[in-house]
């Protein structure tokens, strides 16, 4: 069972929504046999390349309020995450452009699939949110993959070139597609979606249904005494 979720490497929620996910996964039986591809989404799409604009000066301008108002923002969003095992530094991020953070995603799923692929995400969303790190920055973007397991060559090449740029527009073209008005937005065996973070438990609810709904359970009927037996089994 496949389950894709489009997000961006800078998106708050989901960071909480990929924990959720994996919670729910750990206490499902069949968690063997599911994969997660994750696939790009871009938050702020008008974040101009090379700028890096402390995230509470953006917030404070785009919502009204201030530096105080935006810091609010932050420090509830920091709450939930916490209840998450997840200690956010959102005063110290930055806004900043992800298509180069999405185009080595895209290159860890053809290098090594969705294992490899899952640990370059996880990487990218710890720099990002436990050590504000700025993501779009190539000298952070480099040793970040290959310590997630990329190999140097594969990753040099993406950032010296433009490659997997059209795979970063044709996921946001999906997205829109499949109606996500935001991220995190999960499509569970292509079948059920889920929009946001939402709690474990309806993870849970939803991993269940696509898997029974996918393997139906066989019902064994015992004819006993009552039934007819023949050299190719009985019948009630």
């Amino acid at each position: 069972m496949r389950i894709d979720v489009w997000s961006d490497v800078v998106c708050p929620w989901c960071y909480i929504g990929k924990r959720r996910l994996e919670k729910a996964l750990a206490a499902f039986p069949h968690a063997d046999a599911v994969e997660v591809v994750w696939h790009s989404y871009l938050l702020d799409p008008s974040t101009p390349a090379g700028s890096a604009e402390p995230m509470r000066d953006h917030l404070a301008r785009k919502y009204g309020g201030g530096a105080s108002g935006a810091q609010q923002m932050m420090d509830r969003v920091e709450a939930v995450a916490a209840e998450e095992g997840l200690i956010y530094r959102l005063g110290e991020t930055l806004r900043v452009n992800t298509v180069d953070a999405h185009r080595l995603l895209h290159a860890a799923l053809a290098e090594g699939g969705p294992q490899l692929q899952g640990s370059v995400k996880e990487a990218l969303l710890a720099a990002y949110f436990l050590r504000a790190e700025d993501v779009s920055d190539h000298a952070v973007l480099a040793p970040l993959a290959v310590s997630a397991g990329m190999s140097p060559e594969r990753v040099a090449t993406v950032l010296d070139t433009s490659i997997h740029s059209r795979a970063v527009h044709q996921d946001m073209a999906q997205a829109q597609e499949l109606g996500a008005s935001g991220v995190p937005f999960f499509v569970i065996d292509q079948k059920y979606g889920v929009s946001g973070a939402q709690p474990t438990e309806l993870f849970t609810q939803a991993l269940t249904k696509a898997w029974d709904e996918k393997h139906p359970s066989v019902e064994i009927l015992d004819g006993g005494a009552d039934g007819v037996c023949g050299p190719d089994g009985c019948a009630l």
